[in-house]
């Protein structure tokens, strides 16, 4: 009679569901539409393919219990307003964590909320690190920032032909906390590495026209051309210096040419431009090969660069719960901050700003392809340099 009592009450809601049914709610703010929504694209297919990995290898083990992950994911149309709407939307909903979305200015808007919530907030695709230096208990994020992207980049420089190596920059600054903070550690790079800075010009995000700056660098001949444009404002930059006849030896674009749609777009002239996205498909750590074949049976091709970190994420964070033992926010805070593994992106750690102690890699845009060009001993391709003119391509 007991065991009949107790299936009636399971049938009428009156008595607690078995544990294995009750999913872990997970909150994740992506741009899918708007500048963004081609980076944002990707940071959602490393999210939607780790759960689903995740959830296949049998979920979380919580308190001996298992539990599948629940992904809420929305979309904040690349709006900093809208994200920060959206997280509060999730956090109504009971979300333990939060995922972020793609680009500095929209998780600098989310730290903030995640920080009033007390929530958790892993987020990847973003290098600023002004962010970091705001005291935030809940921020973290397993990518490298500003001023590892200065530090990386004399070595790869120091590995050029002696005779041909960059010996003068252009530096087109985007007028963000980014752009100064990228600035900065171009110029404390050409320090060590030994270049000159030769033109160093603003644009506001949104521009239409870098002939001015495009000709400065021209004229003063500048090596290389330093910036971080958003993808429509890299694509123009790139159509306008072939219009104007300007073709640095190194070109190293952060943000802009991370999506697929780079090499679509400007094919040819897309080609020999670098970039530091974080990440390339051709890492080798563990978990890299399911990644891959998951993803060519979402898109039709291996794990774009956004969608490694993104998948990190979610792997730090299952861990982290199954470390903290419950589903309290800042147990898993506290698990999160004493992450120790390895992921697909390699090994990972966190400073107790939250910044993340990762790999380093750069990647350069070959034959319409993103091959890895540093470091050395992991490369899929070695560096093309000096980058040819466009008409000769």
């Amino acid at each position: 009679m007991k065991l009949f009592a107790v299936l009636a009450l399971a049938l009428l809601g009156t008595w607690p569901l078995p544990a294995l049914a009750q999913s872990i709610k997970l909150g994740a703010v992506v741009p899918l539409t708007g500048r963004y929504g081609a980076g944002g694209a990707q940071v959602r297919a490393g999210y939607e393919i780790a759960v689903a990995h995740v959830n296949a290898a049998g979920g979380v083990v919580v308190a001996g219990t298992k539990r599948s992950l629940e992904l809420v994911l929305l979309d904040d149309e690349s709006d900093a307003t809208k994200t920060v709407s959206r997280l509060e939307t999730l956090a109504a909903q009971g979300v333990v964590a939060y995922l972020g979305g793609f680009g500095s200015d929209l998780h600098a808007a989310a730290a903030a909320v995640a920080e009033k919530n007390r929530i958790p907030y892993l987020g990847v695709a973003f290098a600023l690190n002004k962010v970091h230096q705001q005291g935030f208990r809940y921020l973290f994020s397993p990518f490298w920032k500003s001023p590892d992207i200065g530090r990386q980049l004399p070595p790869l420089l120091a590995a050029l032909p002696a005779a041909n190596r960059v010996k003068s920059v252009a530096i087109f600054q985007e007028k963000t906390d980014w752009g100064r903070e990228m600035a900065e550690a171009w110029l404390e790079a050409g320090k060590v590495a030994g270049y000159q800075v030769v033109v160093q010009g603003e644009y506001a995000p949104g521009a239409k026209d870098f002939s001015d700056l495009i000709l400065k660098a021209k004229a003063a001949a500048a090596d290389a051309l330093f910036a971080l444009p958003t993808p429509p404002d890299g694509m123009a930059m790139i159509k306008q210096m072939r219009e104007l006849g300007y073709t640095p030896k190194l070109t190293l674009f952060i943000r802009a040419p991370d999506p697929p749609v780079w090499s679509k777009n400007l094919g040819k002239d897309g080609d020999y431009v670098m970039l530091a996205p974080g990440w390339h498909n051709g890492v080798k750590a563990p978990g890299v090969k399911e990644l891959n074949e998951a993803h060519v049976k979402r898109a039709g091709r291996p794990a774009d660069p956004i969608a490694g970190p993104a998948y990190a994420s979610v792997q730090i964070l299952a861990a982290a719960l199954a470390r903290a033992g419950a589903l309290d926010r800042e147990k898993v805070r506290d698990a999160i901050a004493a992450t120790d593994m390895t992921t697909v992106i390699g090994p990972v750690k966190f400073r107790t700003n939250g910044t993340g102690i990762v790999q380093s890699v750069f990647l350069q845009w070959i034959k319409g392809k993103q091959e890895l060009v540093w470091p050395k001993e992991s490369a899929t391709a070695p560096l093309a340099y000096p980058a040819p003119p466009f008409t000769a391509r």
